[in-house]
């Protein structure tokens, strides 16, 4: 009975460590959108914040639903606690520190990096 209380205790915690964000995007953010406008974006296990250049913040619930590696590049998906589901997406397969954040339909919203303000071309270009 003994085994059986630990291996559902070790299941329980499983489960609900699965359901917050990834130590690959947690932590700050900029980020630049479709039309060149900055972003701030600050990931928690269970929430993340937007500020916009105007020093304006939202906050937004999410639990990340989805992990998918393929040809070593990755792929997180999280839902927002009112139903929308985005993709965060790490496009090069060495280098976790840029990214895209896509919703549901694929298309981008976000050019993310730890250092610097990107475009979507950034990422993209052609070496």
């Amino acid at each position: 009975m003994k085994k059986i209380s630990i291996a559902l205790f070790g299941i329980l915690a499983l489960i609900l460590t699965a359901c917050s964000g990834s130590d690959t995007y947690r932590g700050s953010w900029k980020a630049t959108d479709a039309k060149g406008e900055k972003f701030e974006l600050f990931f928690n296990a269970k929430d993340f914040t937007v500020r916009k250049s105007s020093g304006k913040k939202e906050k937004f619930e999410y639990s990340q639903n989805s992990v998918q590696i393929e040809n070593s590049v990755s792929t997180y998906g999280i839902q927002l606690s009112d139903g929308r589901r985005y993709q965060i997406n790490f496009p090069k397969s060495d280098d976790e520190s840029v990214g895209l954040i896509r919703d549901e339909n694929g298309t981008p919203l976000y050019v993310i990096s730890r250092k610097n303000y990107l475009k979507y071309e950034d990422i993209f270009k052609f070496n």
